[in-house]
């Protein structure tokens, strides 16, 4: 099925039938990707004295409680209410779900034993004539190990804060990346780049959101796409969530 979507005075054409996720899935398994210490998620059947929920042990249905984290388990979007003392919900902040995005893959630089991704980086990828909303960040080298990697105690690559302050001031609304986190893993509680983005406490950017952990196959070329981005219905600061891409064709 193919659609047109209009944006910015722009028309872009693409097929609903091909959709690219993103997303690494919950997984109650040790091998799926982690971070902040956060343990594996689990997902257990309900056992009563009356109730059985799991119909391989004779329930008449699957039943099963979820425990997990939406920060360290898998792919997640958040908003300003990850730093701020109010509570603000992704679910008051998400309120459109389709967006024009722009993908590019980055080699973080070498700064000072930490892997940085720099604005004078995201400037040069950063294609303003295309008016995106949303920039997805694929960091190199890019490997299948991404899905399964334990990103506790690695120090992963993370942003320098003007970089992020700077996609706000071109229009960028989502931004995605394909590690834990758009700060330093051990910054004293600092977290720059989130301040940054969401201009807390100062002026809080409640239309402005952070999906983390992604994770974007080398067979997707950099490039511009049409995003749809699908939250979990969670009063939280975060959600899971599952960002879908579609191949803009002709």
């Amino acid at each position: 099925m193919k659609a047109t979507i209009q944006h910015q005075q722009r028309s872009y054409k693409i097929d609903f039938a091909q959709p690219i996720s993103i997303a690494l899935s919950l997984q109650a398994s040790e091998a799926a990707a982690s971070a902040w210490y956060c343990p594996p998620v689990d997902i257990t059947a309900v056992q009563t004295e009356q109730f059985v929920g799991d119909v391989n042990l004779g329930g008449a249905v699957n039943f099963r409680n979820i425990t997990f984290n939406p920060h360290g388990n898998g792919t997640h979007t958040e908003c300003v209410g990850h730093i701020s003392k109010e509570f603000y919900s992704i679910q008051d902040v998400l309120k459109t779900f389709i967006f024009v995005a722009q993908l590019v893959s980055i080699e973080p630089e070498a700064i000072d034993g930490d892997a940085v991704i720099t604005l004078a980086q995201i400037q040069a990828t950063y294609q303003a004539e295309d008016q995106a909303e949303a920039f997805l960040v694929r960091t190199l080298p890019n490997t299948p190990d991404k899905k399964t990697r334990q990103y506790s105690n690695t120090n992963p690559p993370y942003l320098e804060a003007a970089a992020l302050a700077w996609l706000y001031e071109q229009g960028v609304r989502h931004f995605m990346i394909d590690t834990p986190s758009v700060d330093k893993e051990q910054d004293d509680g600092i977290l720059a780049a989130h301040h940054a983005y969401w201009d807390y406490p100062n002026n809080p950017r409640l239309d402005a959101t952070i999906t983390e952990l992604i994770y974007v196959p080398n067979s997707i070329a950099d490039g511009l796409y049409i995003l749809n981005l699908q939250i979990a219905p969670m009063e939280n600061d975060a959600s899971p969530s599952q960002p879908i891409l579609y191949r803009i064709v002709d």
